[in-house]
């Protein structure tokens, strides 16, 4: 049932009339547990069609900082599942750099739990939010920036393989 699921959730967004909005859902999802990424569908997006990269890198940005703020407010409300963990070094880390270790909250299998590890700290909100964008918005441009240097005929030799 949940392949499925995953299965008709992937191909609704895979539909090219509704670009922005996927790239914002896929970032969403992207930023909350579900281990997937959405560097391919932003850069899908923008290959298509270059006079959107700044709005589907903002777009990007937005939903995968919506998504780390919401695991902030996971991990705030989560704090009876963390207790043991409370001597771990990720705790001292966080509570000594605070809201500014967000701006690694873009880092793959590491970042989005980090926002939930903050939101358990009770960390300061507003200020996680802004350096979670700032982390996001930084990924975006970089990994954007580098795909579009890879040739189109790369592209479409991968594009055979599948």
């Amino acid at each position: 049932m949940i392949e499925s699921t995953v299965n008709w959730l992937l191909a609704v967004l895979a539909v090219p009339d509704v670009g922005l909005t996927s790239v914002f859902i896929i970032s969403l999802l992207s930023a909350t547990l579900l281990p997937m990424g959405s560097e391919p569908a932003v850069f899908a997006v923008i290959k298509a069609n270059a006079s959107l990269f700044w709005p589907a890198i903002l777009t990007a940005t937005v939903g995968n900082t919506i998504g780390g703020a919401i695991d902030y407010w996971m991990g705030y409300g989560a704090k009876q599942a963390f207790a043991k963990e409370r001597k771990s070094r990720w705790f001292g880390w966080l509570e000594r750099f605070g809201a500014k270790a967000m701006l690694v909250s873009w880092l793959p299998a590491v970042g989005d739990p980090l926002c939930t590890l903050a939101g358990w700290l009770k960390l300061p909100f507003w200020p996680c939010v802004f350096y979670m964008a700032i982390g996001k918005l930084g990924r975006y441009l970089t990994m954007t920036g580098l795909l579009m240097y890879v040739p189109d005929s790369v592209w479409r030799q991968i594009g055979g393989w599948f």
